[in-house]
């Protein structure tokens, strides 16, 4: 049997806005992530760190994908594609995203494991998680 490759860490996420403001406002203003030197490639983007992950974001352009979450709203649920970030406690995050006016996928709720999650829509459709350890 062949040597699997060893994967360390996830390294980012790459999503495309068709806003990059809008965009920011959602990922710093809202999650409280860190605005991040990008390289200077040819098209638009910018990029945030979350603790040792990072959020590429790619703005909407010719010779691009399409900005987005291609699944139709009806099908955007804690169920579908996503990706998560920990937080310190859902429940509050849930409290601070009303607040803020951020789209509510789905409220806290337990796993079976004790976890907590909470999801919401960024500007563009894409489903983020936010989870808590138990308490």
């Amino acid at each position: 049997m062949a040597t699997p490759i060893q994967v360390k860490s996830l390294d980012h996420v790459t999503i495309v806005v068709k806003d990059l403001d809008r965009s920011r406002q959602f990922y710093v203003t809202g999650l409280g992530m860190l605005e991040v030197p990008r390289p200077g490639f040819s098209f638009p983007g910018l990029w945030f760190q979350a603790g040792s992950t990072q959020i590429h974001l790619i703005g909407e352009h010719a010779g691009g994908s399409p900005a987005g979450n291609p699944l139709p709203e009806q099908f955007r649920t804690s169920r579908s594609h996503h990706f998560a970030f920990l937080v310190e406690d859902a429940a509050a995050t849930h409290a601070r995203a009303q607040e803020l006016g951020l789209t509510i996928v789905s409220p806290p709720k337990a796993r079976p494991d004790g976890f907590v999650q909470l999801f919401l829509n960024d500007p563009d459709g894409h489903v983020v998680e936010l989870c808590s350890p138990a308490r």
